[in-house]
């Protein structure tokens, strides 16, 4: 169990298990099931990086919660693929930082560095691209997120950029 109060991530007991963070957000690194890197352990909400909106909080702490449940039971999902997702442009960073399996949609959550208007939102995998949006306006402020299909992710076969430009 790893709690964290307020806006900034505490991770003193993440860095101590030696569990692999995310030099941006300060958190943990995760898979799309919120697992760490130390098999077992999973994190959620503000320990991995600061939420603007409670229901993002929520969300994530349902998905933590019940991919633990299936670890404990013995049901966790197979790995079955390695897909690093990394952040390109004007995305500051991706939450989840890798991908392990293609069986479910994942959505990626991402802020952007600096107000993004009338922009081109992407997903890659090396040169291919994979999904293209336009969104209005992101601003730092406020969390983004982009949703990947099973049959999207099957097409990836490398890692992952998303990137606003």
């Amino acid at each position: 169990l790893l709690l964290s109060v307020g806006l900034i991530p505490e991770n003193e007991l993440t860095r101590g298990a030696g569990i692999c963070m995310d030099g941006i957000t300060g958190g943990a690194s995760v898979d799309q099931y919120r697992q760490t890197s130390l098999k077992g352990v999973f994190a959620c909400g503000n320990v991995l990086h600061v939420h603007d909106l409670v229901d993002f909080v929520s969300e994530e702490a349902a998905l933590a919660g019940n991919a633990a449940a299936a670890y404990i039971k013995g049901n966790a999902p197979a790995k079955e693929i390695a897909l690093a997702v990394k952040p390109a442009g004007k995305v500051r960073y991706t939450v989840p930082q890798r991908i392990d399996s293609a069986k479910e949609e994942v959505t990626l959550f991402f802020r952007v560095g600096s107000v993004a208007d009338n922009a081109l939102l992407t997903v890659k995998c090396g040169d291919k691209v994979l999904l293209t949006k336009k969104k209005r306006r992101m601003t730092p402020g406020e969390m983004e997120s982009v949703r990947l299909s099973p049959a999207l992710l099957s097409e990836a076969d490398g890692e992952l950029t998303v990137c606003v430009e």
